[in-house]
């Protein structure tokens, strides 16, 4: 079979920044000009000797050191050409919190070949979706976590898309490649061009399946070393995963890309628990971490039970969802550490509190806009821009925010206004001072403990169910997750358990953190004047 990356394949339904802003940005510095592997390869050079991956003992890639990094990612890049990929082939990527992560995914960078970033969670209905709307002709995982097996999962995608050439298994493969046979020395690599698709992100699905961002170097590049910038990373700070590293939070914000532009170590857990994050953070010394709320709130509560020393941590970056402020407030007593709070997309904009910012700053807002050069409009219904300190839409464009979804036309002339500013769905308030204060989202999405959980897609799988008429999903409040998945059903004859929905919803491939928390029963589904499902008269009904 041959490879779909002729004819530059990969840029077809591509939106690339206009060519006068692209020429702005590269003039103004924003833009190096700087492929994404070339972090690691100027890491390597700087700091050759130093621990960049740290584990316990027995760790496969624990003590590697950049030098060590440098070469393996190189081996990869040729082991994966030597497989008969090409550069822009696109490879979907479902790995778990493992310092395997690192070589894979800059041997793909350095190959020119096009990471798709899932999440661990992701199950068929997301993956099958991914891998085909990528085009993607192979597949990385870990062959298990827990009870779940991947291999299982590699096995209806392949044979759902006909692109699928390799599925490269981390452990034992079955059926499949071995990941630890794929790489192989070599000579030169191919010649990345920066302005060109370095990797894409998965976005958190505002209405239906999730969409693919398309990140280039030139702007990837700049989120990573910008951000490190802002959190002062150095050469001595350590870094730990707490989320899924393929989530742009812990991958670039600064996260592990942020860390290997400055020449810290890096630290992988997969269960963010108290009991095992705060181990990892007395074991290696962490200094730099980010959490959503609901890990901020526990770890803050954890302090009283768990006797680990976190000395060591002097950032822990929270975002992915608003803390509120009461718990913002709780941080910095309780764990002896700085507070940053961070509001961003996968998309691009990124706003951080900043070190000199007041305490009355960081616990009441969500930070300010990292670079110069992003431009944010907060506006009323109308599209109106509103006055600092009223409540409207954030739109925003800039060196690191998309123009447009990969392959979806049709989405993109709703998300984007015509001069290119991206309509986050974020409702917020703007200070004076340019911080912003997030107040909810005019989308119809749940954001269940940092997972954004989209009520269009799961309505579609509610509907499938033998028996229901009509079903609405929204968002009750909840003091740990932020939202709970509320789905509200009309049935025909009796009502389905909550345990019954959650087993058909599993069987139809959707991702755990997708299921419902809360089932409720109604005879009609209250309707806007407009016509539409009364989301709000459903979340005020008890």
């Amino acid at each position: 079979m041959t490879s779909l990356s002729t004819a530059r394949d990969h840029r077809d339904g591509f939106v690339p920044f206009p060519a006068e802003l692209a020429k702005s940005y590269r003039q103004a510095g924003y833009w190096a000009g700087r492929p994404l592997g070339e972090l690691l390869r100027d890491a390597a050079r700087q700091w050759p000797d130093r621990i960049a991956l740290l584990g316990d003992p027995g760790t496969p890639g624990a003590g590697a050191t950049y030098a060590d990094l440098d070469t393996a990612a190189d081996r990869m890049a040729h082991g994966l050409l030597k497989l008969g990929l090409a550069p822009g082939d696109r490879v979907v990527v479902q790995l778990p919190n493992v310092l395997e992560f690192v070589p894979v995914l800059f041997g793909l960078l350095r190959a020119g070949i096009i990471p798709v970033l899932t999440l661990p969670a992701h199950r068929r209905a997301e993956i099958e979706h991914l891998t085909r709307l990528s085009g993607a002709v192979a597949y990385v995982i870990a062959d298990r976590a827990g009870d779940f097996d991947y291999r299982a999962l590699a096995h209806q995608v392949c044979a759902a898309v006909p692109t699928l050439r390799h599925v490269l298994v981390l452990g034992d493969p079955g059926a499949f490649t071995d990941l630890h046979s794929v790489p192989t020395p070599g000579g030169a690599l191919p010649e990345v061009d920066a302005t060109d698709i370095a990797l894409m992100l998965v976005s958190g699905g505002t209405t239906g399946l999730p969409k693919l961002i398309a990140r280039t170097h030139d702007d990837y590049y700049y989120n990573a070393t910008a951000s490190a910038a802002v959190c002062e990373l150095r050469p001595e700070d350590v870094y730990l995963a707490t989320l899924p590293v393929a989530h742009n939070f812990p991958l670039s914000c600064p996260g592990i890309l942020g860390t290997i532009a400055t020449g810290g170590g890096m630290v992988f857990v997969t269960d963010p628990s108290p009991e095992h994050a705060f181990a990892a953070i007395e074991r290696h010394g962490v200094t730099v971490t980010a959490v959503v709320p609901p890990l901020a709130q526990l770890w803050t509560a954890a302090v009283e039970w768990e006797e680990a020393d976190l000395g060591s941590l002097r950032l822990l970056q929270v975002g992915g969802a608003r803390l509120a402020e009461v718990n913002a407030r709780e941080v910095r007593p309780a764990l002896n550490v700085r507070l940053q709070q961070v509001f961003g997309m996968a998309e691009g904009l990124l706003n951080y509190t900043r070190f000199e910012d007041s305490d009355e700053i960081v616990c009441t807002t969500q930070g300010r806009p990292l670079s110069p050069a992003d431009e944010v409009r907060v506006v009323d219904a109308e599209g109106n821009d509103v006055a600092d300190g009223e409540e409207g839409e954030l739109l925003t464009r800039g060196p690191y925010t998309l123009r447009g979804y990969y392959r979806a036309p049709e989405h993109n002339s709703r998300a984007f206004t015509p001069d290119g500013f991206y309509r986050s769905g974020d409702l917020v308030r703007r200070l004076p001072s340019g911080h912003l204060m997030v107040s909810g989202r005019i989308k119809d999405v749940i954001n269940r403990g940092g997972e954004n959980v989209s009520c269009d897609e799961l309505e579609e799988h509610l509907l499938a169910y033998p028996g229901v008429r009509h079903a609405a999903a929204v968002g009750l409040p909840d003091d740990v997750l932020g939202e709970r998945v509320c789905a509200v059903l009309v049935v025909e004859a009796d009502m389905p358990t909550l345990a019954e929905i959650k087993t058909f919803l599993t069987e139809r491939g959707l991702a755990t953190y997708k299921l419902p928390d809360v089932l409720r029963q109604t005879d009609i589904l209250p309707i806007t004047a407009v016509g539409k499902i009364d989301k709000k008269a459903l979340r005020a009904a008890r």
